[in-house]
């Protein structure tokens, strides 16, 4: 896999990256935005409680994209090149960021817990975290890609707990979609879940990650 190494070229990669996110996490408060003409008529006490699901679905979906920017930045300063593949699956993974907007969109629009707006909803956090994923086991197995002073900082089993964490709460949001979003909150399980998983694969001599 051919490694790209100019300068110019990544960093113009990691600067668009940083504003398509930019932007999605800017278009979440539009819709409460265009809701605040209620407080001159019913005040302010009344717009929050009229507004209550489009604030959850703010503050959630914000909390997310903040989180996935988060381990982008972390991820793509272990390089200075890319590779095209590395280039396309970023594409991918800020479409998946600019999605966002409108599946929060839904979901506020709709919370008497339909199980398809869920889907919709956590399946495209699924597909950003796995696209991520996939970006980080690329960047650490493609020689001459990850900088030498960044070997040893990755744990793609971190990664894969994620990966394991949100596809559960996809399945439960789907099944019992009375819980709603709570089901995320299942992800704060991933910490245990990768000390279980990294002793069970130190039992394994030659298990590879």
């Amino acid at each position: 896999m051919a490694v790209m190494r100019t300068q110019r070229g990544f960093d113009r990669l990691v600067n668009f990256s940083d504003a398509v996110v930019a932007i999605a996490i800017t278009l979440l408060i539009l819709p409460l935005v265009d809701a605040s003409k209620d407080v001159v008529h019913d005040g302010i006490a009344a717009y929050f409680s009229g507004n209550f699901w489009e604030f959850l679905a703010f503050v959630i979906t914000f909390a997310v994209i903040a989180r996935l920017w988060m381990v982008h930045h972390q991820v793509f300063g272990w390089i200075d090149a890319y590779t095209p593949a590395l280039m396309w699956l970023n594409m991918l993974w800020l479409a998946a960021i600019v999605f966002m907007p409108f599946t929060a969109n839904v979901l506020s629009d709709s919370p008497n817990g339909q199980p398809d707006v869920y889907a919709l909803y956590v399946g495209d956090l699924l597909l950003a975290t796995v696209t991520m994923q996939v970006i980080e086991v690329i960047i650490v197995r493609t020689p001459g890609l990850l900088l030498p002073e960044a070997a040893g900082q990755s744990d793609t089993l971190r990664g894969w707990t994620f990966v394991i964490l949100m596809s559960v709460a996809l399945v439960l949001t789907v099944l019992f979609p009375h819980v709603g979003m709570f089901w995320l909150l299942i992800l704060f399980l991933s910490k245990p879940l990768h000390l279980v998983l990294s002793r069970l694969l130190r039992r394994k001599p030659g298990t590879a990650v």
